[in-house]
């Protein structure tokens, strides 16, 4: 189909409530796929602590990990999408492997004991259970990087450059993503606490099955979009029987099998993320400095400070899937019947409600000349995400002599939270178009997708630092824990929030080297 077919389809075929009806294709594969892999990031933290009975520091980096390989993935998947397979076929070879995965977690077996031998304290864990459950997240890992990027670059061809209704289909489309990950947290969260962990993963799968049918029974609505950008090459054979498309499935498989080893050398991971970040800035600032011209490197600068400030935020941020997590099952009284990892869906459900206000005040606040810049968007962001951590530490003091913390503090918790969230992550990705230098904008554009990649390690660090002993019984005491969270969440909070102070001071000053660009 040619570029002009496509074109023709597009303004010929109904429209379903004014989009597109590839649109909606896309909204409910996603929001499959963000059930599923909220669903499963519901329970990761409980089910590596509880099941396998893994040490909360261990844990915690095994997470961030995962999350860092989750964040980095997109990068490589993109790229590949963009010269070779085209969107539509890496979408649906991610949510294949995707299937996989989720159905491998499953798979759980025996639960791993604690047993005395000689004299020490040793935990017993099924080695083949154990493997299948880390080569199932190295199989969601590169699924998420073939799925996470592509398919919201197809959201955007389904519109004309100019067309006004393109801002609102992405809108349609992230609330997909909210929704996905509202039911999830709550359906498999309860279900795999409650009835046994297969059935909470087990249902993620279900989710992403469901994506991938939803996917590929109704691709004629996507119009020919997302295609290979040239069939003849993607065809053309290597070897007898493989051709190249055939080529970069087998790599992708191959890269599931690398990734196996890599997430369970958690260690050398962190240390390999520190040498490529530092490699990056060192780069960034070299290049700003010697090969831009003056407004272009003090837009640089600004882009690189402002990445820096927001690992801080994402890796405060994502301690809701480990820390807080473990923080709300030992220390929060949930009743009889919520589980721990159902209270993630308040972050998703303060987005549904509060987004269109947000958007709502931001159009506002322009019209009177008074919107925020993005300095201090990033700002504010990262002063509400310590003040959530801040209401934490009051709500501890309130505990009562079980060790036990009001629900209402963790909801204000994730309140600030997420009105932290909707301050700076809708102007990162914008902020990288608009300050970038273009003929490096899709490098930078990887560097900000890296780092989140880091960011996530660095939360999983962190959780890793509120590692809470068990006491003689195998469990762990309430009132050990709460001193240790309310400890370290208030050093998180006065860390955030003065990191926030001198962003907000600094804003008028970054604004300033932005020379023109809000």
């Amino acid at each position: 189909m040619s570029i002009n077919d496509v074109a023709t389809d597009q303004e010929s075929a109904p429209d379903i409530f004014g989009h597109p009806r590839g649109l909606y294709v896309l909204f409910f594969t996603e929001m499959w796929e963000r059930f599923s892999y909220y669903g499963m990031r519901a329970l990761l933290m409980l089910y590596l602590t509880k099941h396998f009975l893994f040490g909360d520091r261990e844990a915690g980096l095994i997470y961030g990990s995962y999350g860092s390989l989750v964040y980095a993935m997109p990068v490589i998947g993109g790229l590949i999408a963009d010269r070779y397979l085209g969107y539509r076929k890496a979408v649906a070879f991610g949510a294949f492997l995707l299937v996989c995965g989720h159905f491998g977690m499953a798979f759980e077996g025996q639960a791993a004991v604690e047993q005395w031998v000689d004299g020490k304290l040793v935990i017993q864990r099924d080695s083949f259970y154990e493997q299948t459950f880390y080569l199932s997240l190295a199989a969601i890992i590169i699924g998420v990087g073939f799925l996470k990027a592509n398919i919201s670059t197809m959201v955007g061809q389904l519109y004309g450059t100019k067309d006004p209704r393109r801002d609102a289909g992405f809108t349609i489309f992230y609330m997909g993503i909210n929704l996905g990950a509202f039911t999830a947290t709550l359906a498999c969260a309860y279900l795999g606490e409650t009835y046994g962990w297969r059935y909470g993963f087990g249902l993620a799968g279900i989710g992403m099955l469901f994506g991938l049918l939803i996917f590929h029974l109704y691709r004629r609505h996507l119009l020919g979009f997302g295609e290979p950008p040239v069939p003849e090459w993607l065809a053309a054979p290597v070897i007898p029987g493989i051709n190249r498309e055939r080529l970069i499935y087998l790599l992708g498989v191959v890269g599931v099998f690398g990734i196996w080893q890599l997430i369970q050398q958690t260690s050398e991971l962190g240390l390999l993320l520190l040498v490529m970040g530092a490699i990056v800035l060192g780069w960034g600032i070299w290049f700003s400095l010697a090969r831009c011209s003056p407004v272009d490197r003090d837009r640089m600068l600004v882009m690189l400070f402002l990445i820096a400030v927001s690992v801080m935020f994402w890796a405060l941020f994502e301690q809701a899937g480990s820390s807080l997590t473990l923080f709300t099952d030992r220390n929060i009284n949930m009743g009889d019947f919520f589980t721990a990892g159902m209270f993630q869906a308040l972050n998703p459900m303060y987005i549904i409600f509060l987004a269109p206000v947000f958007a709502w005040i931001w159009v506002k606040l322009a019209a009177k000349g008074l919107e925020p810049t993005t300095p201090a968007k990033f700002g504010l962001g990262i002063l509400q995400v310590g003040l959530g951590f801040a209401v934490l530490v009051y709500g501890t003091s309130l505990a009562g002599p079980d060790g036990k913390v009001s629900i209402i503090w963790l909801a204000l918790m994730y309140l600030l939270h997420t009105t932290g969230e909707l301050c700076l992550s809708p102007v990162g990705l914008s902020m990288i178009t608009k300050l970038s230098v273009q003929r490096i904008a899709a490098m930078m554009m990887g560097v900000w997708f890296l780092s989140s990649a880091f960011a996530a390690y660095v939360a999983g660090m962190i959780a890793g630092a509120m590692a809470i002993e068990d006491n003689d019984t195998g469990a762990v005491d309430a009132l050990t824990s709460l001193a240790v969270y309310s400890s370290v969440f208030e050093k998180l909070a006065w860390v955030a929030i003065g990191l926030a102070i001198i962003v907000l001071a600094l804003s008028p000053l970054l604004h300033k080297r932005m020379h023109g660009v809000r």
